[in-house]
């Protein structure tokens, strides 16, 4: 394939900054056209934005002839139509995270892939970023020895500053979004987890509603053990005290003691020989590494950076945690 043609669906928030000019910024890549209901919003977006067409209706950016790929970055609750949609007309397909609501329409959307013998990325664009490969390369050189368990904690006010402000809040609306916060903010955290320490044997958990604030869970407790044994512990809730807010990964081993937080930007480690902290500095557009890497993938010149079956694995953690899977 040669360059890869990029088509938003969705150029809302998410797309301003952490991916939308990263499109035209990576090798073999660039943005032709996007969509947005609101066709005055996509029209702003195109004009800003430097984008060849803009739509207000999907099915006519899924016909655009220049398009070969197609970003799915509109809430969960539709990434499966669209995606399948996508699919059907041999497009390469990029998913924002959640893929789904559920772990039902992941497996779904994984069918489609097969059906279709179709390419499909999912947004765990951590997986690409320098600090969290520093951590996955520690973990590889046993700086701190064999892992044994790992703690986190997620813990934030009832308006997370994490999150980005929307008109409807629809994150809070498990109808649009799977469920709050938690299924915001949880699958770059968990999906890191399945990025250092492969396949889980087990997990279980816990949610529920403390504040009555809105329609979603907003405390999620879980736990996972993988078939190399090591022990995940979470903790999540978007109901404490502003003063109380923390975002923390501890990994412990034998030897010493990995630390980070997931929206940061420093790891600190320690052993019996040496401690340290090595601050990290973020791209520009937080998805760039792992949009170049998709754009490799998609012209067949390497692997999937994160394909839906390994999605489908992080959806039956969140369904496992929230009740879901009852």
């Amino acid at each position: 394939m040669n360059d890869i043609k990029w088509g938003i669906i969705g150029c809302g928030n998410v797309t301003e900054k952490k991916s939308g000019q990263a499109y035209n910024k990576a090798p073999n890549s660039k943005l032709v056209a996007v969509m947005r209901r609101d066709a005055a919003k996509a029209a702003d977006y195109a004009a800003r934005h430097h984008v060849d067409r803009w739509y207000s209706n999907a099915d006519e950016l899924l016909s655009d002839k220049e398009v070969n790929a197609v970003s799915v970055a509109t809430p969960p609750a539709s990434h499966l139509d669209y995606a399948v949609a996508a699919l059907k007309k041999g497009l390469n397909v990029y998913v924002e995270k959640p893929v789904t609501r559920t772990s039902a329409e992941a497996e779904a959307m994984a069918g489609a892939v097969k059906q279709y013998n179709g390419k499909l990325t999912v947004a765990h664009y951590r997986r690409a970023l320098p600090m969290f490969l520093y951590v996955k390369d520690l973990l590889a050189k046993k700086t701190i020895g064999d892992v044994r368990t790992v703690q986190i904690r997620m813990w934030k006010s009832i308006r997370p500053d994490l999150i980005a402000n929307s008109e409807t809040n629809w994150r809070v609306n498990p109808e649009l979004s799977g469920g709050g916060y938690f299924h915001d903010l949880a699958p770059h955290q968990l999906d890191l987890m399945l990025y250092f320490f492969g396949e889980p044997e087990k997990y279980h958990g816990f949610s529920l509603n403390q504040s009555g604030t809105y329609p979603a869970d907003d405390h999620v407790c879980g736990e996972i053990l993988f078939k190399n044994k090591v022990v995940v512990n979470g903790s999540w809730s978007f109901n404490v005290a502003e003063s109380q807010s923390t975002d923390l990964c501890e990994i412990i081993g034998t030897e010493g003691k990995i630390s980070f937080p997931f929206f940061g930007t420093f790891v600190s480690w320690e052993n019996e020989r040496d401690k340290q902290t090595v601050n990290f500095t973020h791209p520009e557009h937080i998805q760039q590494p792992m949009i170049e890497k998709i754009v490799t993938y998609f012209r067949g010149e390497g692997p999937n950076p994160c394909p839906i079956e390994e999605a489908v694995t992080l959806m039956k953690i969140l369904d496992a945690f929230t009740g879901k899977d009852k």
